[in-house]
């Protein structure tokens, strides 16, 4: 055994420094002439012995934590590092394997894959993954970094000091790699990243798929051990025709919706209460690891890790095993329009800008302080891509509402004249987002099956919902997803329900103007948190009139907005009429229905119409299975300004109709004449919200109706119904 020749000095000042982009190729072991040389950068250890069958050699000691020998072999043998941190020998000793030995863990094809920016299941490829690696069991870590000079992990399992642990640079893919023996699922761990300048500094992972309970926020070694039991779910949904089957969604904040349950505590709880009141789909705000949470989960830092606020990652995929269980589908919020700047998560990453665009005008988020995606860049598209499939696939996520969808799509969003660069064709389409929104949406959609995407998109944009291969007038093919936000609808609804109604008739065409567009996109009529949150008031306090006034308001809105063409989206505490604000703090006012309250039986009673609305709505045809046709729909009192009276007919693609009749004036209209189809000739009521148990006054229709041979609104029969006050009324042929 001999000394080793000395490490040039610049290779040595570059480990130690964290910025050489091949350590393995002066760490490990290496044939030399005489021999086989062994090195390691041990920091701390006052000695390090190679072991091995038939092998004991102790390194020279090197100084600055390197350990160094040649030995008299023929052959790398199979070895191991015996590391003495004491100061005798036998003492805090640490026996491991070499993490220099090993070839890389990350094969070719994936690293081609990343560079062409194409890897659809990017999270098997980055990251951190326990494995069992040239039969030795630790764990890979690598990271996408192309501008880095060097990169090293630190973690718990080091003492947070990286010196020991660089990666080597996998060529041109920018992918930084190493495989860390004896790491195992749980440990904590950041990339430290040397910058161009040479300055450091400490990332977490932006592919890990656990992380810290805020406010930490290093990465956590994850592995999933949960076993699904819900295949029977996933075929079903796999068969599904959504745009023609009942879609009604109960919106929830989860950290928020009972204050302090973790995720398997809310799979006792959520269920059966979403399955009690009967709706199809939950959606959930934001589960994504973020930082702040008064950012409800819109500031994103771990896209690929659910937030360890209320459990780990297992923890989740109980909750949405248990959702489908109970035959309830999975919506999650999804926001890849933007992220937070916090210095040790995505801004700047490598030094540079590397996930948000390279010209400052277009990286800045100009409402919200954070920064946006470079949409341009493959690398930047396939992160976020293989994001939604991951939360499909891995989470069994049965749709993506894709949050701020307007803000991508145009270059001008929230910017004066001066503040913007056209595209290349002088517009103001950023044709980067919509290219990577086309390409999500066409890769969930095949990779996928049954699952949707929902935009929230505010504007006009042409064929939101639109596939990707039909080019429309403005020259796009569609953004392909396969629902959008009727943004217009909730506006002009609310705006005419704030109204007194003697003033509402001067309003009338904001309940009738969304049929004039509503079979233009596949449309989700939106209640959703922000409508309620920021001074907007809840949505029984939006109502004019005093409380009994308020609450008849509120539930012929709802019974309006279930009959009305489009899939229903409420957020939790209005199915019962919280007068509150939402706040994240302290969630839904649950207390409004302890039977001890005085006004119990007021909430409960609009809980309950809610509950026979969905029933209602899943059990006919005609509010569904027409949903995104024309031939589904047909006025039949869309005039009546003066009454505050809307009437329409829905129809099951049988030809079976059900007539919606909203009176939104207090007063109560005898004999309503409405024009109806002349094939039915008797028709009863089914649902009308001022029925006595939901808090109304009990203005009803108990018997069946006739319909006569008076011509009414274009038809030669009609009804003539009394029109309870301020409430909505469904009627079918009996």
């Amino acid at each position: 055994m001999r000394p080793a020749p000395e490490l040039p000095g610049g290779d040595r000042e570059r480990l130690l420094t964290g910025t050489h982009h091949d350590p393995h190729a002066l760490l490990g072991a290496h044939p030399v002439r005489g021999g086989v040389l062994f090195r390691t950068l041990r920091p701390y250890a006052k000695g390090v012995t190679v072991v091995g069958k038939g092998l004991r050699a102790e390194l020279y000691d090197e100084e600055d934590g390197f350990f160094a020998a040649v030995l008299p072999l023929n052959a790398i043998p199979g070895y191991e590092l015996l590391v003495r941190y004491g100061d005798e020998p036998g003492t805090d000793d640490v026996r491991t394997a070499d993490p220099y030995r090993f070839l890389p863990a990350l094969g070719d094809l994936d690293l081609h894959l990343i560079t062409e920016g194409r890897h659809e299941q990017l999270w098997r490829a980055l990251g951190a993954h326990p494995m069992t690696h040239e039969g030795v069991a630790g764990t890979r870590f690598t990271v996408w970094a192309p501008n880095a000079r060097g990169v090293r992990v630190a973690g718990s399992f080091n003492y947070w000091d990286a010196t020991a642990c660089p990666m080597r640079s996998l060529g041109s893919s920018g992918v930084w790699e190493v495989f860390l023996p004896g790491v195992e699922e749980g440990a904590l761990y950041k990339f430290d990243v040397a910058r161009p300048d040479g300055s450091h500094t400490l990332r977490a992972d932006p592919m890990a798929r656990a992380a810290e309970c805020p406010p930490a926020s290093a990465s956590v070694v994850h592995t999933s051990h949960h076993v699904w039991s819900d295949q029977e779910w996933t075929a079903r949904r796999a068969q599904a025709a959504p745009h023609s089957e009942p879609l009604s969604v109960y919106e929830v904040h989860l950290p928020s919706w009972r204050p302090g349950l973790s995720y398997r505590e809310l799979a006792e709880q959520l269920p059966a209460y979403v399955t009690d009141l009967g709706f199809t789909h939950v959606e959930l705000m934001p589960v994504a690891e973020h930082p702040f949470g008064g950012s409800w989960g819109y500031q994103v830092t771990g896209f690929y890790a659910p937030t360890a606020r209320l459990g780990g990652p297992d923890d989740f995929k109980f909750l949405v095993d248990a959702l489908h269980r109970a035959g309830i589908g999975v919506l999650m919020d999804w926001v890849p329009a933007h992220f937070p700047k916090d210095d040790w998560a995505l801004a700047a990453f490598d030094g540079t800008p590397l996930y948000e665009h390279a010209d400052p005008a277009r990286a800045e988020h100009p409402d919200w302080g954070t920064l946006e995606f470079d949409f341009g860049r493959r690398e930047v598209r396939n992160f976020l891509v293989a994001n939604a499939v991951y939360w499909c696939e891995e989470f069994h996520i049965d749709g993506l509402r894709v949050d701020a969808v307007a803000s991508m799509l145009y270059l001008d969003y929230s910017r004066e004249e001066g503040e913007w660069t056209p595209n290349e064709h002088g517009g103001r389409e950023n044709l980067d987002a919509v290219a990577f929104l086309q390409e999500m949406n066409a890769t969930v959609y095949r990779r996928c099956p049954g699952v949707i995407t929902v935009a929230e998109e505010s504007t006009a944009w042409d064929g939101v919902t639109r596939a990707t291969h039909h080019v429309g007038e403005g020259g796009f093919g569609g953004l392909g997803f396969g629902f959008k936000w009727n943004m217009g609808w909730m506006h002009d609804s609310l705006t005419y329900m704030t109204k007194e109604p003697v003033h509402r008739k001067f309003h009338h065409g904001d309940m009738t103007f969304s049929m004039v567009y509503a079979y233009s996109e596949n449309y989700v009529l939106p209640i959703s948190h922000d409508e309620v949150v920021h001074g907007k008031r809840s949505l029984v306090s939006k109502m004019p009139g005093d409380w009994w006034q308020r609450r008849a308001n509120h539930r012929a809105y709802l019974g309006f907005m279930w009959a009305h063409p489009g899939k229903q989206l409420l957020f939790m505490g209005q199915e019962f009429a919280q007068g509150a604000e939402w706040a994240e703090g302290h969630g839904p006012d649950w207390w409004l229905l302890d039977p001890s309250y005085s006004a119990e039986a007021d909430h409960r009673g609009v809980r309950d119409l809610v509950r026979d609305l969905n029933a209602g709505y899943r059990a006919r045809p005609a509010l569904w299975d027409q949903d995104t046709r024309p031939e589904g729909f047909a006025w039949v009192a869309g005039d009546a300004s003066d009454d505050n009276t809307l009437a329409f007919l829905r129809f099951a693609a049988d030809g079976s109709p059900l007539l919606s009749v909203s009176n939104f004036s207090p007063v109560v209209r005898e004999e309503y004449r409405l024009g109806v189809p002349a094939e039915w000739t008797s028709w009863r009521e089914v649902l009308n919200t001022d029925e006595e148990r939901y808090g109304g006054g009990g203005v009803h229709n108990p018997e069946a109706l006739k319909a006569e041979p008076v011509p009414a609104h274009g038809r030669p029969h009609s009804l003539a119904p009394t029109l309870p006050p301020l409430a909505t009324v469904w009627l079918t042929p009996c």
